[in-house]
């Protein structure tokens, strides 16, 4: 009846005081927080009837690897940055002695490139075992 009285217009009125502790309270709001429900009231009547509640639920090694591969997703674009600057420059350049410095600078960037790009292979790779089991 109240889902009819809702989509007549008529809304809830009616309201229902409640006391917690401010352990009791902490617990209510760290589990709506970590749902999907947008406001306290529609979780606690979630939570009141029954009614289903989608949970966020968080992996903690799964966090790190995401903080680890933003970190190597800036390394890779400054490399890439370098790269281009190196291109754009070898390009420009005339002189003989200032284009190898440059073509030196540039293996060095492709191989540090390289590695990163390892450590990103094998820290998907890993994950990737660690979910399979």
């Amino acid at each position: 009846m109240e889902a009819n009285e809702t989509a007549k217009g008529k809304g809830r009125t009616r309201i229902i005081g409640l006391r917690l502790t401010s352990d009791e309270y902490g617990e209510l709001e760290k589990s709506w927080k970590n749902s999907t429900v947008k406001k306290l009231s529609e979780f606690v009547r979630g939570a009141l009837f029954g009614r289903k509640i989608t949970v966020y639920s968080r992996n903690k090694s799964l966090d790190e690897l995401v903080a680890e591969l933003v970190l190597l997703r800036r390394e890779l674009h400054a490399i890439g940055v370098n790269f281009n600057q190196a291109v754009h420059r070898l390009n420009r350049s005339d002189h003989s002695p200032q284009m190898q410095v440059w073509v030196e600078r540039f293996g060095r960037d492709r191989d540090a490139y390289f590695a990163l790009f390892e450590e990103v292979k094998l820290k998907i790779n890993s994950v990737s075992e660690q979910w399979l089991q």
